[in-house]
């Protein structure tokens, strides 16, 4: 099969914000993919997402699929623009449609969804002015969120607050910085878990990983910030989480956890492949967090790759997975 691996390359402007690039994909990442494809027998051209040099490729290459990981380039609506294009030239690719890409990059529409389909989910309130009146009905602590951004963007140890007045500054902050509105939700304090779906002839929940903070007292990040995801490992920095797959819960919780997770899968659309983030609380009451429908694919140290090791899979069976759904898919068509 000949395919496109369209993506953005992650790389450092002294001009644009630390987190800027954070969502894109390493060289090494890129660099995996292609290896695990081409040792499945495929023909791989990797392209670097520049959209009239995009245009201009497909317009020269005929391809079988197009493995998409692009993130795209601007805007709330980012991650569809690669299959924006790709559905516009009919050219078939991996993962979820420009639908739900667009949806699960804003938490707060996301999770509109989800109470309407009895999904627990923080209480949440969204700000764009960064003047507004605090719901009674919130509690501290509470978390603020850039409201579409991936990657922990925006999210450090501050942005957990237990009073207005810390609640309003981070608020303004985020709409200066990020130019858009700011989600406050309820800060739920329990086990921080992920839950990968993976779709290959039939849906699979694999493995629940557990992140333990607990060896990360030093930094004070305590739940997945953006300098824990970026420096994630860094002993210096006090960033060593511990990472238990399987989850260490009993099987009801388990069971339930999965459940909500391919609930949100599906209230959402996603395709392929999905990665759920969910934080337990002291009831055991699972409250997803948000839906990742582009999960990180580094084979060292991304969750979602990490669950499919627990289950029993190699980087390169991955991989090939999630073309064969999309294979299948476009077979049916």
């Amino acid at each position: 099969m000949k395919i496109a691996l369209t993506y953005n390359l992650k790389r450092k402007d002294d001009t644009k914000p630390a987190d800027y690039f954070s969502e894109c994909d390493s060289e090494e990442t890129i660099g995996s993919i292609v290896a695990a494809l081409e040792t499945k027998g495929h023909s791989v051209e990797a392209i670097n997402v520049e959209y009239p040099k995009l245009f201009s490729y497909f317009n020269k290459n005929n391809v079988d699929m197009v493995f998409n990981i692009a993130e795209g380039a601007h805007g709330k609506f980012r991650e569809s623009e690669v299959p924006a294009i790709l559905d516009y030239l009919n050219i078939p690719y991996t993962g979820s449609g420009t639908f739900s890409l667009a949806l699960a990059l804003n938490k707060a529409l996301t999770k509109k969804i989800l109470r309407a389909e009895n999904i627990p989910t923080p209480d949440f309130q969204v700000f764009s002015k960064g003047n507004e009146e605090l719901d009674a009905s919130l509690r501290f602590p509470l978390i603020v969120k850039p409201n579409c951004e991936g990657s922990a963007k925006g999210i450090s140890k501050a942005n957990v607050v237990n009073n207005r007045e810390d609640l309003l500054k981070i608020v303004r902050e985020i709409l200066d910085i990020y130019h858009q509105e700011a989600l406050v939700e309820e800060f739920i304090d329990g086990k921080e878990l992920t839950v990968g779906i993976l779709e290959n002839g039939k849906t699979r929940v694999l493995p629940i990983l557990e992140i333990d903070f607990s060896n990360c007292n030093n930094s004070g990040e305590y739940f997945y910030s953006w300098r824990m995801k970026e420096y994630q490992g860094d002993r210096e920095l006090g960033l060593t989480p511990s990472f238990h797959c399987p989850a260490r819960l009993d099987r009801e919780t388990e069971e339930l956890v999965k459940e909500v997770a391919l609930k949100t899968h599906r209230a959402v659309g996603c395709l392929d492949i999905s990665r759920t983030d969910i934080r337990l609380d002291k009831n055991n009451v699972p409250y997803v967090l948000e839906i990742n429908p582009l999960p990180g694919l580094d084979p060292k140290e991304s969750n979602f790759p990490i669950m499919a090791y627990a289950a029993g899979m190699k980087y390169e069976d991955l991989i090939e997975a999630i073309l064969l759904s999309a294979s299948e898919r476009k077979s049916l068509n």
